[in-house]
């Protein structure tokens, strides 16, 4: 089949809000406040912004780079870059799946807890209503015995929502959502942040937050933190932002996008924080207890802590609770786009199939998993282990592989900054080459060393050892193994790098399609 002309952003906007729209999910949310609390505070804002300048912005650097130096998917892209490489895109692919078909359960939480929170239905017990009665959780992990038509309906919703995103393509579909969904988050989330400041005790929440813990700068594990953070908050190691990036036209400034996205997405995490910590300071005072025994991140913050906050506000009550689930099922949704379009865009590439039955294809394989798994009884386990083992060994090794394949197996990145010089404001100098050869390897080595020491030594939240090998484990280990099975499959037909709407793309890939064929 003739490949199509690749697809592309509308305009430079549109890519970024769908950058941005990535980057800002779940985690900025119920991840940043907490991490930055943990760790000295105010204080961890310099270690934060430190890491955000010499790993999260070269790092995006590169993938935008690579994405759009070489016009394809992920495999494609890595495969133009260096025949070998090719398994770290399927890799990241693999990862890109296993992440997606999770991420929806969530979302559809999400989507309940607006509907549940104009009454209150979780009543008095908020963490028994999410678990006893909401996700009907069967005591210990074992088989599915029972599927909970609470969750099933909301989630065959949001892949509806997803299905449609995808098939409308990037620039009418992707593009679009982004549009609506960021402004509105930015909105929404405006308005919970101002009305969590005007709540008593919010003054109490922010010098928790804030109030900054110097010596906390001489520990290298708050190091750690903050380049960990980073790392995850970005979407970076797992193919997106090279997707992205592939639809870019030729001339487009890759260093400033990086920088907006960079920047963007770190300003979102310090106004979660200042309207999360606001709320946790009023929940404190309200209880009499102090901000660190309320103060929580992940699944405890948003399903069990908040709705607590919301049933106890003395005003708008309701109003609360749909802003922040609504502002938390947008921020997922936007995020759960970007991941299923990784999929898509290396299906499209691999079998030469147009946009509409690729989309189809993989968001209904995608959304049959996720909805034959964790609309159960057993969906919270399933989730909990994969996404631990799949964020720990899946993303953070991936992206670790990256830089070092890149940066000191097949050496390219002089490449790649020449070619984000040409087109370019903001020049790379020999700072991005150090940071990305140098100081991201040895933090995300550090990270991998640190996380494997503690995982060897306990096993996770002591579920059973046969559990981890198989949710846990297994899951992270097949998407290395199926990365690189695949990789060794001979392209029939590797597509050319697509002509540009501005008219400049054969010429600009004469030299990649050398390198294909070099590399076959």
């Amino acid at each position: 089949m003739a490949q199509e002309h690749r697809e592309q952003w509308g305009s430079r906007t549109g890519f970024l809000l769908a950058a941005i729209g990535s980057a800002v999910g779940l985690g900025n949310i119920w991840r940043f406040p907490y991490i930055a609390y943990e760790n000295g505070g105010g204080a961890f804002l310099v270690p934060y912004l430190v890491a955000l300048l010499t790993a999260g912005i070269p790092l995006l650097i590169m993938e935008y780079t690579i994405g759009h130096r070489f016009r394809g998917s992920a495999p494609a892209s890595f495969r133009r870059l260096s025949r070998p490489t090719e398994a770290l895109g399927w890799w990241q692919v693999a990862i890109s799946f296993v992440i997606a078909v999770y991420y929806g359960a969530i979302v559809a939480w999400g989507l309940c807890y607006a509907w549940f929170s104009l009454r209150q239905t979780w009543g008095d017990d908020p963490e028994a209503f999410l678990y006893e009665d909401f996700l009907q959780v069967a005591a210990a992990p074992g088989g599915i015995t029972n599927y909970v038509p609470g969750v099933l309906w909301p989630l065959v919703g949001v892949w509806v929502l997803v299905l449609i995103v995808m098939v409308l393509g990037v620039r009418r579909g992707i593009e679009w959502a982004n549009r609506i969904f960021i402004p509105l988050l930015a909105v929404l989330f405006t308005i919970l942040v101002v009305q969590a400041l005007f709540l008593e005790g919010a003054a109490v929440g922010l010098d928790a937050l804030f109030a900054p813990d110097w010596s906390a700068i001489t520990d290298g594990s708050v190091w750690v933190a903050a380049y960990g953070q980073i790392f995850f908050s970005l979407s970076i190691g797992f193919g997106i932002m090279i997707t992205y990036a592939s639809y870019l036209r030729r001339r487009s400034d890759l260093t400033g996008s990086a920088m907006v996205a960079g920047f963007a997405n770190s300003s979102f995490e310090i106004l979660a924080g200042i309207g999360v910590f606001a709320t946790l300071g009023f929940m404190a005072v309200a209880s009499g207890i102090p901000v660190d025994e309320v103060a929580t991140s992940g699944i405890g913050l948003a399903f069990v802590a908040f709705p607590q906050i919301i049933s106890s506000l003395p005003f708008g009550a309701g109003l609360f609770g749909v802003l922040f689930f609504v502002s938390l099922v947008i921020a997922g949704l936007t995020s759960l786009i970007s991941i299923v379009q990784v999929v898509v865009s290396a299906v499209q590439d691999r079998l030469g199939m147009r946009r509409v039955p690729a989309a189809l294809l993989v968001g209904g394989v995608i959304a049959a998993v996720s909805i034959a798994l964790f609309p159960t009884d057993q969906g919270i386990y399933l989730l909990d282990a994969a996404d631990h083992f799949i964020n720990q060994y899946g993303i953070v090794l991936a992206g670790l592989a990256s830089v070092i394949v890149v940066a000191w197996v097949v050496r390219r990145l002089p490449m790649l900054e020449a070619h984000a010089a040409k087109t370019s404001v903001v020049a790379l100098t020999w700072w991005w080459r150090i940071t990305l050869s140098v100081i991201t390897p040895v933090v995300l080595g550090f990270m991998m060393y640190d996380s494997l020491r503690a995982e060897l030594a306990q096993n996770y939240e002591d579920y059973p050892t046969w559990f981890l090998l198989t949710a846990g484990w297994g899951v992270a280990g097949a998407a290395l193994v199926l990365g690189i099975l695949i990789s060794l499959i001979p392209w029939k037909n590797l597509p050319s790098e697509a002509a540009d709407a501005d008219g400049d793309g054969p010429g600009a890939g004469t030299a990649a399609a050398g390198e294909t064929e070099r590399g076959r």
